[in-house]
C-alpha cells in the first residue's frame, strides 16, 4: 500500500501497557489471588518455590505474574501502530464522506490496542478470540500479535491483509450504526433456527463493507500491484472451512459463523468491484 507514515490517530487507544484482566494471570494454571497469596506463603515459609512446582514460573518476574506489563517497543513496534492508524482514519474517512452524501453523520469508531486480555463494552476478551467489535462501546479491540499470526499461521503477508482486517471490523460498525445489526439479533431472537444463517450473513456483508473501502483506494491510487491479491488471502484465510481443516476437524457448515472461504472472497471481491454499499445485500441473494 501507498501510505506515508506519520502520527497516531485520535481514534487508536493504547491499552497494552494498562494490563486489562483482574487479578493475576500466570504462566501454567491459573491462580486467584487467594491461591496466589496460599502459594507465596507456602514459599516464604518453606524457603522453596512452589510456583515453579505449578508450572507458573518464577515468583519475582513482572512478566510471569502479571499480563501486559510494560514492554519495551522499537521503531517497528512504532510504524505497526502508524500504519493502523493511517488504514482507520483512511477507513473511517471514507464512511464519513459516504454518510455525508446520504445526508447522515458517522460517528467515528475507536481502535483499542491490547495485549493478551482487556475488558470490553461487550465483557472480557482475549487475544486468542482474534480482533473484534464491540457495538455496546463502538470499538474495535485487536491484539497486533493477531499479524504475525495473520502471516505465519494463516499464509496472508502484506500491508493489505492487515488492513482488510480493520476495514472488515469497521465494516461492523456501519453496520451497527445502520441498525443492520440491530435487526439481526431480533431476527435471530424470533428465529433460533435461522440464528446460524443470519451470522453469517451479518459477517460476509462486512467483508463487503471492506471491499467497498478497498474499492475507494484503488481509485484513489493508493493500492499497489499485489495488494488486492493480499487483501483475498486474508478473506480467504479466515474462512470457516479452512479453520477448521487446520485445526483437524470435520468441515461442519452447520457450525459455521463467517461463512466459507470462497465466501468471504466473493462477498469482499463485491465490494471491491462494485464500490456501493446496496451490492452487499449478503441477506436476500449470493454472489
Amino acid at each position: 500500500m501507498r501510505w506515508t507514515p506519520g502520527g497516531r490517530s485520535e481514534d487508536v487507544e493504547d491499552v497494552r501497557d494498562e494490563g486489562g484482566g483482574s487479578g493475576f494471570r500466570l504462566r501454567g494454571p491459573h491462580l486467584g489471588i487467594g491461591g496466589f497469596i496460599v502459594v507465596l506463603v507456602l514459599s516464604l515459609l518453606f524457603k522453596r518455590n512452589f510456583f515453579s512446582l505449578l508450572g507458573v514460573g518464577n515468583v519475582g518476574s513482572p512478566a510471569a505474574t502479571v499480563a501486559s506489563r510494560s514492554v519495551p517497543r522499537g521503531p517497528e513496534d512504532d510504524r505497526q501502530v502508524q500504519f493502523v492508524s493511517f488504514v482507520l482514519d483512511d477507513v473511517q474517512k471514507t464512511w464519513s464522506h459516504a454518510f455525508a452524501q446520504a445526508n447522515r453523520q458517522y460517528p467515528h469508531a475507536k481502535l483499542v490496542l491490547f495485549s493478551d486480555e482487556t475488558r470490553s463494552g461487550c465483557g472480557f476478551a482475549e487475544a486468542a478470540s482474534g480482533p473484534f467489535y464491540c457495538p455496546e462501546d463502538q470499538k474495535v479491540y485487536i491484539d497486533l500479535a493477531f499479524y504475525q499470526e495473520l502471516k505465519t499461521r494463516f499464509g496472508a503477508p502484506g500491508e493489505f491483509a492487515q488492513a482488510y482486517v480493520i476495514a472488515h471490523e469497521i465494516g461492523h460498525h456501519v453496520q451497527n450504526l445502520l441498525g443492520i445489526d440491530a435487526k439481526v439479533r431480533q431476527l435471530q431472537a424470533r428465529g433460533p433456527s435461522r440464528a446460524h444463517e443470519l451470522s453469517i450473513g451479518l459477517e460476509l456483508q462486512a467483508d463487503c463493507l471492506a471491499g467497498v473501502w478497498a474499492h475507494s483506494t484503488e481509485q484513489r491510487n493508493i493500492l499497489e500491484q499485489g495488494d488486492v491479491e493480499s487483501g483475498l488471502a486474508a478473506a480467504a484465510a479466515v474462512g470457516d472451512d479452512r479453520l477448521q481443516r487446520q485445526a483437524g476437524r470435520r468441515v461442519s457448515p452447520e457450525t459455521w459463523t463467517h461463512g466459507s472461504s470462497q465466501q468471504r472472497v466473493d462477498w469482499f471481491r463485491r465490494g471491491l468491484s462494485a464500490g456501493r454499499v446496496d451490492a452487499c445485500d449478503t441477506f436476500s441473494s449470493r454472489p
